[in-house]
């Protein structure tokens, strides 16, 4: 079990990466990781705390819900940018604010006690 939770959540931190990454390299350019990797992190997410739950760990459930429920706002921003950019109406603060979001979900992630 534990080196399943291992595995998932070096996934997560691919996803975070791919998102991080993104923004920082591309600037303002939606790219296919941005967007695979805001859905890489709502997947993984919810599977370590599906582990969690099955396990012994204690799960946070405001936390998780708060998480969810950023992941979800960089997933909409990373979907949209994405669509707008294929259509030719590129906007890059759609781009950014996923970056930003994603930063603000790793500090939850750390910071909340």
């Amino acid at each position: 079990m534990d080196l399943l939770k291992t595995v998932f959540v070096v996934l997560h931190l691919l996803g975070l990466l791919a998102i991080i990454g993104s923004v920082v390299v591309r600037r303002g350019v939606p790219t296919p990781a941005l967007v695979w990797g805001a859905r890489a992190q709502i997947v993984t997410g919810l599977v370590l705390v599906g582990l969690n739950e099955a396990g012994d760990g204690d799960v946070n459930h405001t936390k998780v819900g708060v998480k969810l429920l950023v992941a979800l706002a960089v997933a909409a921003c990373a979907e949209i940018a994405a669509g707008r950019e294929r259509r030719g109406q590129g906007n890059p603060n759609l781009v950014h604010a996923a970056g930003a979001l994603a930063v603000v979900n790793t500090l939850v992630a750390v910071l909340w006690n």
